[in-house]
């Protein structure tokens, strides 16, 4: 099968809203605390080492980072939330800025939220699903890192999990390193970006 989102290349990084590119075609957020594994995805899904960069550090991803699929069809990767090391300014300012894109971007097509299986469903997690809840956009949970847990654990996170949310968003398994679930997401993420 191929994979659609192979040709993913980094086209920007936005720290101002006017800095976004133009609001057509369609694209698919990624969001994630610090740490999750939200950049390890984006590379495992798109099949690339260093497409998006990954750190030890938390809270790397300071801007909103584009990467383009094919002409009119984004990848975006959101900074990390929870406990970057940040000024409060610059926090205000990612809040704020988020808060804008979420209310107004019409491209926007879905959100995948990135979750360590570990410590599923924290506040800003819960609060990443408002914002999706409230535009009524699709919703797909990645529970990354699964290979950290036996296959009794990572089972009954998922089924936890699933049962909390309802039906407000889709909820499945994911390992960068063992290469668990990525097909699955990748349907997920390349339906929402043809659709």
């Amino acid at each position: 099968m191929s994979n659609f989102l192979a040709t993913a290349a980094y086209k920007l990084a936005a720290h101002l809203p006017h800095q976004l590119p133009a609001d057509t075609g369609r694209e698919v957020a990624f969001a994630g605390r610090s740490n999750a594994g939200k950049s390890s995805a984006l590379n495992a899904l798109c099949n690339q080492h260093r497409l998006a960069k990954t750190s030890k550090t938390p809270g790397r991803t300071q801007q909103l980072v584009f990467f383009e699929v094919a002409p009119d069809r984004y990848l975006v990767d959101l900074p990390g939330y929870g406990y970057a090391k940040v000024p409060l300014g610059l926090k205000a300012h990612w809040q704020e800025f988020i808060n804008g894109y979420f209310q107004h971007r019409q491209a926007l097509a879905g959100l995948v939220i990135v979750m360590d299986i570990r410590h599923p469903l924290r506040e800003f997690d819960l609060k990443m699903l408002d914002y999706a809840r409230s535009r009524g956009l699709p919703a797909h949970c990645l529970l990354t890192k699964a290979d950290k847990l036996g296959r009794g654990a990572q089972g009954n996170t998922l089924l936890g999990v699933r049962k909390e949310l309802g039906p407000v968003a889709s909820v499945q398994l994911f390992s960068s390193e063992t290469k668990l679930g990525i097909d699955e997401a990748r349907a997920v993420v390349t339906k929402w970006l043809h659709a």
